[in-house]
């Protein structure tokens, strides 16, 4: 597993503000208090939603304070999971599903308008500073292939149009709408199959 990128562009400050702060003492009241590190992972969700989409080192040594843990604990969680980012990514996070099923479906092609519109690297953010993009692992949408997720939403059914009207919308600022893009509901059958008289489509 190789090393988690660390911004070297660090802010010297960081704590919850009022709507954040109120969100982490609902989600301490879950867990008794000699247990509260257990929030550890909400927490850092936390600081990453209020911080661009991404987790300063002066997040987690306020959230080690936070919660009465080692600085290093929580240092740890946040570079273990792939879900924590440790550098800027951009106000819009493209995370590309390229696990078989959607391989098989052209997520190499989502790939390309990635590469051709935000960066030709993964991981670089955009030259307006809007967004960036990564290949990731499943995603749990495999009925959907292929698809990708933009920040905590779901982009499934896509083609390279649909990729590109995606990313139009990013740098106007007015993102489209998630969900499926050949108008399935969930995953149901496309084509309108109906099963013991229930329609699907």
């Amino acid at each position: 597993m190789s090393l988690k990128k660390v911004s070297a562009n660090q802010p010297k400050n960081f704590e919850f503000n009022s709507n954040t702060k109120k969100i982490a003492l609902e989600i301490l009241k879950k867990y008794p208090e000699k247990n509260k590190k257990s929030a550890v992972m909400p927490f850092l969700y936390l600081a990453q939603n209020q911080n661009n989409n991404w987790i300063p080192l002066a997040a987690i040594k306020y959230i080690s304070k936070f919660l009465s843990m080692p600085y290093i604990s929580v240092y740890e969680v946040a570079t273990f999971y792939s879900m924590f980012n440790l550098s800027p990514v951009g106000k819009y996070f493209i995370q590309v599903c390229t696990t078989t099923p959607c391989l098989i479906r052209g997520a190499d092609k989502i790939v390309k308008v990635c590469k051709n519109k935000i960066s030709e690297k993964e991981n670089q953010i955009s030259k307006n500073g809007e967004c960036s993009w990564t290949e990731v692992e499943c995603l749990g949408a495999c009925v959907n292939a292929p698809m990708m997720q933009i920040n905590n939403d779901y982009y499934e059914d896509l083609d390279e149009k649909s990729v590109s009207k995606i990313i139009d919308s990013i740098f106007k600022n007015k993102i489209l709408n998630s969900g499926s893009y050949r108008g399935r509901k969930n995953t149901a059958p496309e084509n309108r199959i109906k099963n013991d008289g229930i329609d699907y489509a």
